[in-house]
């Protein structure tokens, strides 16, 4: 897949040492990497499932 047009953001509330995920929205997909390793790997997520799963941490109701 080609990232290197993705428009990477992070959240407001990353702490201050940098310790974050970015996510960019692609066309049929969302990708994350870590924002202490741009080179590094990333994950790519179908939009559907990516969005249930921001919407349960936001609700705190994913279980170990």
């Amino acid at each position: 897949m080609e990232l290197s047009g993705a428009k990477w953001r992070k959240s407001t509330r990353s702490n201050t040492n940098g310790a974050c995920v970015e996510v960019a929205d692609l066309d049929a997909a969302v990708a994350v990497r870590d924002s202490k390793d741009q080179k590094g790997p990333v994950l790519v997520f179908a939009p559907a499932p990516f969005a249930a799963f921001v919407a349960a941490l936001k609700d705190h109701t994913l279980v170990d």
